[in-house]
């Protein structure tokens, strides 16, 4: 099995160049299954229905958020679709769900989506507990196991790829928009990066207009951010699966840009 992780969408930008480069990515790369992170699809913030869809159509197989989850209000209409997923280390009780298990050549594929607690200033319980919560969980009913640890920290990253490794297939990095080059495979066979970056505006500040980010900056007033127009970046990571042993043999960035 090859898997297909797509960098934080930013925008329309992003979802234009999403539609733009991955249903050919798919088929040069031969893809089982593909997941986007789409919680800021929406203009930088959140998700809309039509972003959604459009995600869908453009050939994800599950869209994963983070700590803008609830940035529009319209995800409340189709957050109990099986194919869309938040954190699942939100308090107990908050609609939608952390996980899901979806099927793609005959092999039951679980996608837990958690957001780190290191500078991300939203109250959630511990993700390092929730993940072994949900593994131990669902373990013996799938194949295999992808998460999207949405996270500000590298270190925090790193250490949920070693507190998963040999428990879960791969673990992927999301939030920060900037793809990191450490991508391996760790000890007992998890495939791991600690992110994977972003598809949006190529000459940018993190997908956001330079002059807004830039005045946010200089003046530390609370200047509204804008998408950054003009010419974009793919941002990805592939995961090729040795079927007999559920392990990463080889993990690969993807940078088109």
């Amino acid at each position: 099995m090859k898997f297909l992780a797509v960098g934080d969408i930013i925008g329309n930008a992003g979802v234009r160049e999403l539609k733009k480069q991955l249903k050919d990515l798919k088929v040069r790369e031969n893809i089982d299954f593909c997941i986007v992170n789409g919680e800021n699809s929406a203009e930088g913030m959140g998700i809309t229905e039509k972003n959604f869809k459009e995600i869908l159509e453009a050939g994800a197989d599950v869209v994963t958020m983070g700590n803008h989850t609830w940035g529009k209000k319209e995800i409340f209409k189709f957050i109990d679709d099986p194919r869309i997923v938040r954190p699942a280390n939100y308090p107990e009780g908050v609609v939608g769900k952390g996980y899901t298990i979806l099927k793609s050549n005959n092999k039951k594929i679980a996608v837990i989506n958690l957001l780190g607690r290191v500078d991300i200033n939203i109250l959630t319980e511990n993700p390092f507990v929730i993940a072994n919560k949900i593994i131990e969980k669902i373990k013996n009913e799938v194949d295999y196991i992808i998460v999207d640890f949405h996270a500000e920290a590298t270190a925090e990253k790193i250490a949920m790829g070693y507190h998963l490794d040999g428990k879960v297939t791969a673990v992927f990095g999301t939030h920060t928009h900037v793809q990191t080059a450490d991508e391996k495979v760790l000890p007992k066979g998890t495939g791991y990066i600690t992110d994977i970056g972003m598809t949006g505006s190529k000459n940018s500040v993190i997908g956001m207009d330079v002059k807004v980010s830039l005045k946010r900056f200089e003046t530390a007033l609370p200047e509204k951010y804008k998408i950054a127009d003009g010419e974009c970046i793919f941002n990805a990571v592939i995961f090729d699966v040795d079927d007999s042993t559920g392990k990463v043999v080889s993990i690969n960035r993807v940078y088109i840009g």
